[in-house]
């Protein structure tokens, strides 16, 4: 421990000259991040009833797209769509290939968490549901939906939070967020350990204030129960 060189290690002058630059790219990462789960939110729930449907047509496909999403690192899809597609003549921009690509990952994660929380309300609810008339649809969006959303919101913060960290990987193919701004940095300046030190802090706060909003929901959800 005492060779180790301790005023190296942050130097906090770099960082709040940095923070401004740094900052510029929290955009790309909000944006990322909040336009990929709100995709996802979509597609992934209609992928849970695809999933857990009696139709084999829907639920086999649904189950090979989750399984394969789920498998591979998000970092491979992300340069299969920015850089192996454009082989073929398939071309997207950086950002383009960061949301399609964080969008139908994330999805596939979503979709087992809607599957899950779907299961876990009473079948005697679709059975009362149909004895009054209602159709799939109604009995959905009124009574299933409902009470699985509040099981569901835990959950689905954390696959937030995780897709908000996992935005830091739009660098590797050029998107200019966050930790990019704080690569470009860190090797002008010859300090990566203070820029790296910065970023974590910067997603760290993030992290929390999307925290604060999940206590939040899940309180108002347990308070409406």
């Amino acid at each position: 421990m005492a060779d180790i060189e301790w005023g190296l290690l942050f130097d906090p002058q770099l960082a709040i000259e940095s923070l401004p630059y740094v900052l510029e790219g929290i955009w790309y990462t909000l944006l990322i991040s909040l336009v990929s789960m709100g995709l996802a939110l979509i597609i992934g729930f209609f992928l849970a009833l695809a999933r857990t449907s009696k139709f084999k047509i829907l639920e086999w496909p649904a189950r090979l797209y989750i399984s394969f999403m789920r498998g591979v690192p998000i970092l491979v899809i992300l340069f299969l769509l920015y850089f192996a597609l454009p082989v073929i003549g398939i071309e997207f921009s950086a950002l383009q290939a960061a949301l399609i690509g964080f969008t139908i990952n994330c999805a596939a994660y979503i979709a087992e968490v809607f599957r899950s929380s779907l299961a876990s309300v009473d079948k005697g609810q679709w059975e009362s549901s149909t004895a009054l008339g209602l159709s799939y649809w109604q009995t959905m969006r009124r009574i299933i939906l409902p009470q699985s959303v509040r099981i569901a919101v835990p959950p689905l913060s954390n696959v937030f939070l995780d897709l908000i960290k996992a935005s830091s990987l739009a660098a590797m193919i050029t998107v200019p967020e966050v930790f990019q701004k704080a690569r470009i940095v860190g090797a002008r300046e010859y300090d990566l350990l203070t820029l790296l030190i910065l970023v974590a802090l910067i997603y760290w706060a993030i992290c929390s204030v999307m925290t604060v909003f999940q206590n939040y929901m899940e309180k108002r959800y347990a308070d409406y129960l």
